[in-house]
């Protein structure tokens, strides 16, 4: 059988110290999450410099593709 702890037992003072470490620090990070991240707009404008733009050919890729794979569906169909 297990070690049976009783219910009416108070806790140490270390045990406390340490309950209330955990709850000051929840609470310090509680308060940082609701506030969310701050954004400068001149220094975060910096993350989207030297991004990739698609390229003005893409509809041309697209149309291409989706021709071949509807002759290669026409193909199938009118072999069988």
């Amino acid at each position: 059988m297990g070690l049976y702890v009783r219910q009416d037992e108070q806790r140490s003072k270390l045990q406390e110290k340490i309950a209330a470490d955990l709850r000051a620090k929840a609470a310090e990070r509680s308060k940082t999450d609701i506030e969310g991240p701050k954004y400068d707009g001149e220094k975060d404008a910096s993350i989207v410099e030297d991004t990739h733009h698609s390229s003005p050919l893409l509809a041309v890729w697209l149309v291409l593709g989706l021709a071949t794979v509807a002759a290669v569906v026409y193909l199938i169909v009118r072999s069988t």
